[in-house]
């Protein structure tokens, strides 16, 4: 079975390869798109099931044996995110298909997408397999490329301008990773993360800690917590739909796994667990209020976006197995619901031709279906029993309450307190939106929504709620990926089967 971790990363590579040369063959381009992420999906389920029966997998890529070699790690903590981000960027291909069909490409030129977006996934997907530093760093830097080619597609003055911002604050946090990547290599000589469990031990503790909050900084950035935020609701909002929507579900997880897995492999010992739960706090709250003080639906879901990584980070500070749990079980929650908004959303712009909340009104009426696709992941989001987002945060504050002392309690507070804002928020839009008294329709406004963009969105509603059927063994998942980050053993003797050297 290890012969399949290098999968989830070669195939979209080779499909992006593949669509480039299908560049006038807009049918073949999707054909080929759906076959290579669905196969992903097949794959990311197989090593799921195989790394919780028997452990990590791991693949020396090219022959080359760790340290020397480029190592690929398919532990239950990346498999559960393959498996995850591997159905999301399918559903999210699939509306974006509908989309470019219904349009005739003209937002999404076929020849440029399919190839981007495949890239894109191989980044996530090397990010989340990586074994070692540098290669972890070149999983964020196709992002970066990616990325930057879907949030401008169209070209226009709003889209560049968001674009700009956008890479200028990720090649700074790609600055400091490259910069910490060069500090840990000088000071240990080596960047296997295996490795540095042993070396990084060794190092001073001072040293070890500008080390560590280098990292913490720069996968800070990239995963949006406060104060470092700023950034997201100005660029996220001017892509096109499906561009918005996989954004907001995978790359800010992309760095809040990174948090998880330096802090629990890499810095054991919780020596900036106070920091980390004070920024877990601003996080949560800032954000929240500024979901609430918006009038526009994809600006308010950014700001909760940015609000509910608090929760990620809230059960990274607690270094207990409960905490971690809690955070991995809602990493996977907050990926399908985010995105699944996200589309939403796209569907009420293009039914309306609006996203702004003073022009909307009557959705329910005018399209019941966009309103159950709407209400059911909102009430998931702001954590409503028995949902998915209410079994997550009880986790989470579960664990604070097991951890005791004045910042845990303060957590509980804040994410009890934000979880009823983000209610707030949500029926806000529910009520002025869908609740209301219908608006005069906006230019551009389509009279009926395509099957295939609707059914996608669909689907990720139902893999949401699918979440809540399965928590049990998600939960259990979760919790023995958890066990494992914080023992440490299995991962390192998963690469170095004779010891470390």
């Amino acid at each position: 079975m290890t012969n399949l971790v290098p999968l989830p990363v070669v195939m979209p590579l080779l499909g992006a390869a593949l669509t480039l040369v299908l560049a006038r063959h807009p049918r073949s381009q999707r054909a080929v798109s759906v076959v290579v992420l669905t196969a992903t999906l097949a794959v990311a389920c197989v090593l799921l099931v195989v790394a919780h029966r028997d452990g990590p997998l791991v693949v020396n890529v090219g022959g080359w044996p760790a340290p020397v070699g480029i190592v690929l790690v398919a532990d239950q903590l990346s498999a559960l995110m393959l498996v995850v981000s591997a159905a999301v960027t399918l559903c999210v291909l699939l509306y974006s298909i509908g989309e470019g069909r219904a349009d005739g490409d003209e937002g999404t030129p076929v020849a440029i997408y399919h190839p981007t977006y495949l890239v894109l996934t191989a980044g996530v997907t090397n990010a989340f397999l990586s074994g070692d530093l540098f290669n972890l760093f070149v999983g964020f830097e196709i992002l970066l490329a990616a990325s930057y080619v879907l949030l401008t597609l169209g070209g226009t003055e709003v889209r560049i301008r968001a674009g700009t911002t956008y890479v200028v604050v990720s090649l700074l946090s790609s600055l400091i990773f490259l910069s910490a990547i060069g500090l840990i290599y000088s000071a240990t000589g080596t960047l296997n993360m295996a490795q540095l469990v042993d070396r990084l031990d060794a190092l001073p503790d001072n040293l070890r800690l500008v080390l560590q909050l280098m990292l913490l900084l720069a996968f800070g950035i990239k995963a949006a917590v406060f104060p470092l935020s700023a950034w997201l609701p100005d660029s996220y909002p001017t892509a096109p739909a499906p561009v918005t929507a996989v954004f907001a579900g995978l790359l800010t997880k992309v760095g809040v796994y990174a948090i998880i897995r330096t802090e629990t492999l890499l810095f054991p010992g919780g020596r900036t667990a106070d920091l980390l739960m004070i920024v877990a706090l601003l996080t949560m709250v800032v954000g929240i209020f500024g979901a609430v003080a918006q009038s526009d639906i994809k600006r308010l879901l950014s700001f909760t976006l940015v609000s509910h990584i608090g929760y990620m980070i809230f059960g990274v500070a607690l270094m207990s197995v409960a905490g971690l749990s809690g955070a991995i079980f809602y990493v996977v929650h907050h990926i399908t619901i985010q995105t699944t908004l996200f589309l939403a959303t796209g569907l009420v712009e293009r039914r309306t031709g609006s996203t702004n909340l003073d022009k909307l009104g009557g959705l329910a009426k005018m399209a019941p279906l966009l309103g159950v696709i709407f209400f059911l992941p909102a009430l998931n989001l702001a954590g409503i029993p028995p949902f998915s987002g209410f079994l997550g945060k009880l986790g989470l504050l579960q664990a604070g309450v097991e951890a005791g002392g004045l910042l845990p309690w303060l957590l509980v507070a804040g994410g009890t307190a934000t979880s009823l804002l983000t209610l707030y928020a949500t029926m806000k839009v529910w009520n002025l939106a869908f609740w209301r008294s219908p608006k005069q329709v906006s230019e551009g406004a389509q009279t009926s929504l395509p099957p295939l963009m609707v059914g996608a969105t669909l689907g990720l509603v139902i893999f949401g709620l699918a979440l809540t059927v399965v928590a049990g063994p998600l939960f259990d998942v979760s919790s023995d990926a958890a066990e494992d980050l914080r023992a440490r053993t299995p991962y390192v003797e998963a690469v170095f089967p004779e010891g470390t050297r």
